[in-house]
């Protein structure tokens, strides 16, 4: 029968969902189950018979080089998440002003996934995206009791029992998906875009019993499966043990309206369609979003509508490097792939050549051997012979093993660490000249920083942030008194990791030395450095810290008043610097007055003693008047003299007073008057 839409139409759900399995089945196995399988055996480091590169080759050996890259990269990704301890966080959108409901939401979900274990199993699906490529998880719905302690009245009230209530508690947990049990849609790049995706495993009977007794299963007679080998977890391990086993498909997607109808239609089907849609709304569309459960291949177990009240899928997955349009990613195994078995071919070489020097192979002379003699070779053996034995016997040398081939193989394992991005424990490459620089350092951490924030940028967007936004709306549909959340907007956090964090503590502690401890940015960069350090008291340090920076409201008190005072005494002290300088200025005020009204007086004292000096000891006559003339003469350059002093600044003499003359003798010269004034004009 044929369908426009369709193709071939099938009779029944679990035909066409057991179709589409088959056919992304054969494409995964012709295109990645060979690859995932070697990926799988080299971090194991396992051997296999194919791993052969000549037919001569004898040694097993497996380098570790991929073991240790996988390792350090997925140790990176997880310090960078659960480092810190809160490795999640929930805002509330703007519009509401209320966070009280996403504190309750947030606070719930962390000690549930403390509680179902969350943490752990997130790491395991980090340790498949670096193997394989890709980490895929399935969120499952489980039902488990959960105990409170309770009293309750007996006697009629008069005593108290002590017990507990047991109470049905819906748990939102995460199961890892192996990618040989993950089957998608091959034309499809995530989850959500598919026309579905399905999980096909081996689980253990008395699981898909219990579910059938608890009504969430229907009541169908289970076969026996029998062996897959291509959906084992482990094929080194696979055994032919079918008696407490069934392979279950969970297909998750959409199926035809029709088919899934009229499987609910059956009337063995127990349940009914969960309808979220207003019953008034009419849906014409060909598919429905359904979950439907099928056990060995063709037992209908389940067949509903997706009951999650948001209608997306439980399941989640993240590629570790984005492969352009394909939903399978780019792991650490496969970027470290060529190297590792070019580094195995080198190791193995070496090897079987090191055996050939250490155990040489013996020529014997099989004529000369006595009959019946086993011609081997190990310690105290006595190997008898027909002569002499320098004749019969002649080892083959084959001299030694090439030291080039240490360096080979040093740099095959460069090679791994350079194609993973990752790191090794012995250090960090970057060194110049032989000698590691800052700058060296710097470079190559640069690199690889940027190389795990690609990756880790991929993790939370499609791991982390699905995870903790499906968890949230299961939580809320399924146990709304406990989650009475209505309105939520999810933001997830994450910090550097590790490396980068190493790199940064470097960084402040050298900004660090540059600055004195009084300075305000000291005890911030402190903080800082305790915050970026992997220490298990990292917050009690921090808390410490901070203790220490907010001042005591009583020393801060005093501390104002003791600045109050010191503010206070240095204003009093300007002050009476200001009052000293005042009166200094008002001495020099007057000092300066004082000096100008001496100054103003000297002229005229001047004056007077030029008057007493001409006027003294003169009489009436001739005589006297030209005397008269000659000391007025002098009197006038003896003036002059006075005022160029006075000018200058000297100190003035004053002039002396002449004495009296007898008469009637001539006059003399004054003798007052011959130091200052010199000799007379005639």
């Amino acid at each position: 029968m044929y369908d426009d839409n369709e193709g071939f139409v099938f009779e029944s759900l679990e035909g066409w969902v057991g179709n589409k399995c088959d056919d992304w089945r054969d494409n995964f196995e012709s295109n990645y189950s060979e690859k995932f399988d070697e990926y799988y055996r080299l971090w194991r480091g396992h051997w296999a018979e194919e791993d052969k590169t000549r037919q001569s080759e004898r040694s097993k050996i497996i380098s570790p080089a991929l073991q240790q890259a996988v390792e350090s990269s997925v140790a990176e990704l997880e310090e960078a998440t659960f480092g810190r301890g809160k490795w999640f966080d929930i805002k509330d959108d703007q519009a509401d002003q209320d966070n009280a409901d996403i504190q309750i939401l947030r606070n719930n979900l962390d000690s549930d996934f403390k509680r179902n274990k969350i943490r752990k199993n997130v790491a395991e699906c980090l340790i498949n995206a670096a193997v394989f490529g890709t980490g895929i998880a399935e969120i499952e719905l489980t039902t488990e009791k959960e105990m409170k302690p309770a009293t309750q009245p007996v006697m009629g009230g008069e005593l108290q029992a002590v017990g507990v209530n047991i109470t049905d508690r819906t748990c939102v947990k995460l199961n890892p998906v192996m990618p040989q049990n993950f089957l998608i849609d091959p034309v499809a790049t995530t989850v959500e875009n598919a026309l579905g995706v399905a999980v096909d495993e081996f689980v253990s009977r008395h699981t898909v019993e219990q579910l059938q007794e608890e009504g969430v299963y229907r009541e169908a007679e289970i076969g026996t499966s029998t062996t897959d080998w291509d959906i084992e977890p482990d094929k080194d391990l696979a055994t032919a043990y079918d008696d407490d086993k069934v392979r279950l498909t969970k297909y998750y997607g959409l199926v035809p309206r029709y088919l899934l109808t009229e499987a609910q239609a059956d009337p063995d089907a127990e349940e009914e369609v969960v309808e979220l849609v207003d019953s008034g709304e009419e849906d014409n569309s060909y598919y429905v979003e359904a979950i439907v459960v099928i056990a060995d291949g063709g037992t209908l177990l389940k067949a509903e509508k997706n009951p999650y009240m948001m209608g997306d899928r439980p399941i989640i997955a993240f590629p570790w490097d984005v492969v352009p349009s394909r939903f399978w990613g780019r792991g650490v195994c496969e970027k470290g792939y060529n190297s590792q078995k070019a580094l195995d071919a080198e190791l193995r070489a070496r090897i079987d050549a090191l055996a050939l020097t250490v155990h040489p192979m013996l020529a014997m002379d099989a004529s000369r051997m006595p009959r019946g003699s086993k011609p081997e070779i190990r310690a105290g053996k006595v190997i008898l012979t027909n002569g002499n034995p320098a004749e019969v016997l002649q080892p083959f040398n084959f001299g030694q093993v090439n030291q080039i081939t240490f360096a080979q193989a040093q740099a095959l394992q460069t090679m791994v660490q350079t194609a993973t991005g990752a790191i090794d424990s012995a250090g960090i490459a970057g060194s110049v000249n032989g000698e590691s620089t800052a700058a060296g350092i710097s470079m190559s951490l640069g690199a690889i920083i940027k190389r795990h924030k690609r990756t880790l940028i991929n993790f939370q967007e499609s791991f982390i942030i699905p995870l903790v936004t499906k968890a949230a709306h299961r939580y809320m549909q399924f146990e709304p008194e406990t989650y009475p959340v209505a309105d939520y907007k999810f933001d997830v956090s994450s910090s550097l990791g590790i490396i980068a964090r190493e790199y940064e503590v470097t960084q402040l502690v050298q900004l660090l030395q540059t600055m004195s401890p009084e300075t305000p940015m000291y005890p911030e960069l402190v903080k800082s450095i305790v915050d970026n350090m992997n220490l298990s008291n990292r917050e009690e340090l921090i808390a410490k810290l901070d203790q220490a920076n907010t001042p005591n409201p009583e020393q801060q008190q005093a501390a104002q008043q003791a600045q109050q005072a010191q503010q206070q005494a240095a204003l009093e002290f300007q002050n009476a610097q200001t009052t000293a300088l005042q009166g200094q200025a008002q001495e020099s005020q007057a000092r300066a007055s004082k000096y100008a009204a001496e100054a103003e007086a000297v002229p005229q004292e001047l004056e007077i003693d030029r008057i007493k000096a001409v006027t003294a000891n003169l009489s009436a006559g001739d005589a006297d008047d030209k005397e008269f003339q000659k000391r007025l003469e002098v009197s006038k350059q003896l003036l002059k003299e006075r005022e160029v002093a006075v000018k200058e600044g000297n100190p003035v003499q004053a002039t002396p007073e002449p004495q009296a003359q007898p008469e009637p003798m001539a006059m003399p010269e004054p003798p007052m008057m011959q130091p200052n004034m010199g000799q007379l004009p005639q």
